[in-house]
Protein backbone atom coordinates (compact mmCIF):
# COMPACT_ATOMS: atom_id res chain seq x y z
CA UNK A 1 0.00 0.00 0.00
CA UNK A 2 1.06 3.23 -0.68
CA UNK A 3 1.80 5.73 1.89
CA UNK A 4 1.43 9.64 1.90
CA UNK A 5 2.94 11.67 5.23
CA UNK A 6 0.17 14.67 5.33
CA UNK A 7 -0.50 17.66 7.99
CA UNK A 8 -3.80 19.17 9.31
CA UNK A 9 -3.98 22.29 7.87
CA UNK A 10 -4.72 25.84 9.29
CA UNK A 11 -7.74 27.13 7.24
CA UNK A 12 -6.84 30.25 7.51
CA UNK A 13 -3.16 29.91 6.42
CA UNK A 14 -3.01 32.00 3.22
CA UNK A 15 -3.20 28.89 0.35
CA UNK A 16 -0.17 30.47 -2.13
CA UNK A 17 2.12 30.73 0.48
CA UNK A 18 1.41 27.02 1.13
CA UNK A 19 2.29 25.93 -2.52
CA UNK A 20 4.83 28.37 -2.42
CA UNK A 21 6.32 26.23 0.32
CA UNK A 22 6.04 23.26 -1.78
CA UNK A 23 2.63 21.70 -0.55
CA UNK A 24 -0.86 21.18 -1.73
CA UNK A 25 -4.30 21.96 -0.07
CA UNK A 26 -5.93 19.24 0.48
CA UNK A 27 -9.02 17.70 2.55
CA UNK A 28 -10.14 14.23 3.35
CA UNK A 29 -13.39 12.93 3.94
CA UNK A 30 -15.69 9.89 3.75
CA UNK A 31 -18.93 8.27 5.06
CA UNK A 32 -17.30 7.36 8.46
CA UNK A 33 -14.95 10.77 8.71
CA UNK A 34 -15.10 14.00 9.12
CA UNK A 35 -13.95 16.15 6.66
CA UNK A 36 -10.88 17.48 7.74
CA UNK A 37 -8.50 20.09 5.68
CA UNK A 38 -5.04 18.67 5.37
CA UNK A 39 -1.62 20.06 3.49
CA UNK A 40 0.36 17.14 0.99
CA UNK A 41 3.73 17.59 0.43
CA UNK A 42 3.60 18.18 -3.31
CA UNK A 43 6.59 16.30 -4.87
CA UNK A 44 5.68 12.99 -3.09
CA UNK A 45 2.09 13.17 -4.05
CA UNK A 46 3.14 13.98 -7.79
CA UNK A 47 4.91 10.64 -7.73
CA UNK A 48 2.03 9.01 -5.95
CA UNK A 49 -0.62 10.41 -8.88
CA UNK A 50 1.72 9.04 -11.51
CA UNK A 51 2.26 5.79 -10.34
CA UNK A 52 -0.81 4.71 -9.20
CA UNK A 53 -3.83 7.09 -10.75
CA UNK A 54 -6.47 7.22 -8.88
CA UNK A 55 -8.23 3.94 -8.32
CA UNK A 56 -5.54 2.88 -5.51
CA UNK A 57 -4.97 2.98 -1.71
CA UNK A 58 -2.96 5.72 -0.41
CA UNK A 59 -2.60 5.10 3.36
CA UNK A 60 -2.68 8.84 4.85
CA UNK A 61 0.21 9.13 8.01
CA UNK A 62 -0.01 11.94 10.16
CA UNK A 63 -3.46 12.39 11.64
CA UNK A 64 -3.05 9.76 14.14
CA UNK A 65 -3.98 5.94 12.69
CA UNK A 66 -3.42 5.25 9.42
CA UNK A 67 -5.97 6.22 7.43
CA UNK A 68 -6.76 4.19 3.84
CA UNK A 69 -8.07 6.55 1.08
CA UNK A 70 -8.46 6.48 -2.37
CA UNK A 71 -7.74 9.95 -4.21
CA UNK A 72 -10.93 11.00 -5.29
CA UNK A 73 -10.25 14.63 -7.16
CA UNK A 74 -7.19 16.22 -8.17
CA UNK A 75 -7.89 19.79 -9.43
CA UNK A 76 -4.98 21.32 -11.93
CA UNK A 77 -3.98 24.47 -12.96
CA UNK A 78 -5.18 25.26 -16.16
CA UNK A 79 -1.98 26.55 -16.80
CA UNK A 80 0.80 24.32 -15.64
CA UNK A 81 -0.93 21.18 -15.31
CA UNK A 82 0.44 20.94 -11.92
CA UNK A 83 -2.09 19.76 -8.83
CA UNK A 84 -3.90 22.67 -6.82
CA UNK A 85 -5.95 20.94 -4.76
CA UNK A 86 -6.42 17.16 -3.80
CA UNK A 87 -9.43 15.60 -2.34
CA UNK A 88 -9.12 12.17 -0.57
CA UNK A 89 -12.09 9.81 0.40
CA UNK A 90 -11.46 7.72 3.28
CA UNK A 91 -12.73 4.19 2.87
CA UNK A 92 -13.58 1.61 5.17
CA UNK A 93 -12.36 -2.39 4.71
CA UNK A 94 -15.83 -4.62 3.65
CA UNK A 95 -17.48 -1.43 2.35
CA UNK A 96 -17.45 -1.95 -1.22
CA UNK A 97 -16.63 1.42 -3.49
CA UNK A 98 -17.00 2.12 -6.86
CA UNK A 99 -14.28 3.51 -8.96
CA UNK A 100 -13.11 3.88 -12.70
CA UNK A 101 -9.93 1.51 -13.16
CA UNK A 102 -7.27 2.34 -16.21
CA UNK A 103 -7.32 -0.27 -19.10
CA UNK A 104 -4.22 -1.49 -20.31
CA UNK A 105 -4.40 -2.65 -24.12
CA UNK A 106 -2.19 -5.71 -24.30
CA UNK A 107 -1.53 -8.03 -26.91
CA UNK A 108 -1.35 -7.93 -31.02
CA UNK A 109 -4.92 -7.99 -33.54
CA UNK A 110 -4.22 -9.76 -36.52
CA UNK A 111 -6.75 -7.90 -38.12
CA UNK A 112 -4.84 -4.21 -36.89
CA UNK A 113 -1.63 -6.42 -38.30
CA UNK A 114 -3.65 -6.75 -41.74
CA UNK A 115 -3.86 -2.90 -41.82
CA UNK A 116 -7.14 -2.41 -39.75
CA UNK A 117 -7.67 0.74 -37.57
CA UNK A 118 -7.91 -0.34 -33.57
CA UNK A 119 -10.28 1.74 -31.90
CA UNK A 120 -10.48 2.28 -28.29
CA UNK A 121 -13.81 3.22 -27.29
CA UNK A 122 -13.45 2.93 -23.65
CA UNK A 123 -10.04 4.05 -21.59
CA UNK A 124 -11.28 2.91 -18.23
CA UNK A 125 -13.91 1.07 -16.78
CA UNK A 126 -16.30 1.74 -13.77
CA UNK A 127 -16.31 -1.40 -11.22
CA UNK A 128 -17.17 -1.86 -7.36
CA UNK A 129 -15.13 -3.43 -5.28
CA UNK A 130 -13.96 -3.70 -1.94
CA UNK A 131 -10.83 -0.83 -1.56
CA UNK A 132 -8.66 -2.95 -0.69
CA UNK A 133 -9.35 -5.82 -3.62
CA UNK A 134 -8.96 -2.74 -5.94
CA UNK A 135 -6.83 -3.60 -8.85
CA UNK A 136 -4.00 -1.29 -10.09
CA UNK A 137 -5.52 -1.41 -13.68
CA UNK A 138 -7.79 -3.97 -15.90
CA UNK A 139 -6.18 -5.98 -19.18
CA UNK A 140 -7.84 -5.74 -22.32
CA UNK A 141 -6.15 -8.41 -24.77
CA UNK A 142 -6.84 -7.39 -27.91
CA UNK A 143 -5.63 -10.71 -29.91
CA UNK A 144 -9.40 -11.33 -30.31
CA UNK A 145 -9.89 -9.33 -32.52
CA UNK A 146 -9.43 -11.16 -35.63
CA UNK A 147 -11.52 -9.61 -38.78
CA UNK A 148 -12.69 -6.44 -39.32
CA UNK A 149 -15.53 -5.16 -37.77
CA UNK A 150 -14.84 -7.50 -34.66
CA UNK A 151 -15.49 -5.87 -30.80
CA UNK A 152 -14.45 -6.33 -27.37
CA UNK A 153 -16.97 -6.08 -24.67
CA UNK A 154 -17.12 -5.05 -21.10
CA UNK A 155 -18.46 -8.38 -20.55
CA UNK A 156 -15.67 -10.12 -21.86
CA UNK A 157 -13.35 -8.52 -19.77
CA UNK A 158 -11.86 -10.49 -17.17
CA UNK A 159 -12.04 -8.92 -13.63
CA UNK A 160 -10.16 -10.05 -10.67
CA UNK A 161 -12.27 -12.13 -7.72
CA UNK A 162 -14.56 -9.70 -5.81
CA UNK A 163 -14.74 -6.54 -8.64
CA UNK A 164 -18.00 -6.25 -9.97
CA UNK A 165 -18.71 -4.51 -13.32
CA UNK A 166 -20.82 -1.18 -13.28
CA UNK A 167 -21.96 -0.66 -16.67
CA UNK A 168 -23.79 -2.87 -19.22
CA UNK A 169 -21.81 -5.81 -20.39
CA UNK A 170 -22.47 -4.81 -23.98
CA UNK A 171 -21.02 -1.38 -23.88
CA UNK A 172 -18.02 -1.64 -26.65
CA UNK A 173 -14.46 -1.42 -25.44
CA UNK A 174 -12.49 -1.69 -28.78
CA UNK A 175 -13.28 -2.34 -32.06
CA UNK A 176 -11.68 -2.86 -35.22
CA UNK A 177 -12.64 -0.87 -38.70
CA UNK A 178 -11.39 -0.40 -42.18
CA UNK A 179 -8.78 2.46 -42.85
CA UNK A 180 -10.46 5.10 -45.00
CA UNK A 181 -8.29 6.96 -47.16
CA UNK A 182 -9.64 10.56 -47.65
CA UNK A 183 -9.97 11.97 -51.22
CA UNK A 184 -8.71 15.49 -52.11
CA UNK A 185 -11.35 17.60 -53.63
CA UNK A 186 -10.59 18.60 -56.78
CA UNK A 187 -11.83 21.98 -58.18
CA UNK A 188 -14.00 21.81 -60.99
CA UNK A 189 -12.63 23.79 -64.30
CA UNK A 190 -13.10 27.47 -64.67
CA UNK A 191 -16.09 27.92 -67.35
CA UNK A 192 -13.96 30.64 -69.19
CA UNK A 193 -16.92 31.49 -71.31
CA UNK A 194 -19.02 32.36 -69.12
CA UNK A 195 -16.60 34.78 -67.73
CA UNK A 196 -16.12 36.24 -70.82
CA UNK A 197 -19.86 37.01 -71.33
CA UNK A 198 -20.36 38.17 -68.15
CA UNK A 199 -17.40 40.44 -67.97
CA UNK A 200 -18.80 41.49 -71.64
CA UNK A 201 -22.31 41.96 -70.32
CA UNK A 202 -20.42 43.99 -67.18
CA UNK A 203 -18.23 46.14 -69.99
CA UNK A 204 -21.75 46.58 -71.89
CA UNK A 205 -23.79 48.02 -69.07
CA UNK A 206 -21.20 50.73 -67.79
CA UNK A 207 -20.29 52.10 -70.98
CA UNK A 208 -24.23 52.71 -71.54
CA UNK A 209 -25.54 56.65 -71.27
CA UNK A 210 -28.40 57.51 -69.81
CA UNK A 211 -31.50 57.63 -71.98
CA UNK A 212 -32.05 62.05 -72.80
CA UNK A 213 -34.81 63.32 -70.51
CA UNK A 214 -37.66 65.36 -72.27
Amino acid sequence: MLTLSVEKRDTSAAVPALRRAGSIPAVVYGAHHEATPITVPAVAFGKILKEAGEAAIVSLEGLGASLPTLIHEVDLDPLTSLPRHVDFYAVTKGEKVEVAIPLVFIGESPAVVAGANLVKVLHELEVEADPMSLPHDIKVDISTLVNLGDRIHAGDLKLPAGVALMIEPEEVVALTQEVVEEKEEVAAPADISAIEVEKKGKEEAEGESPAPTE
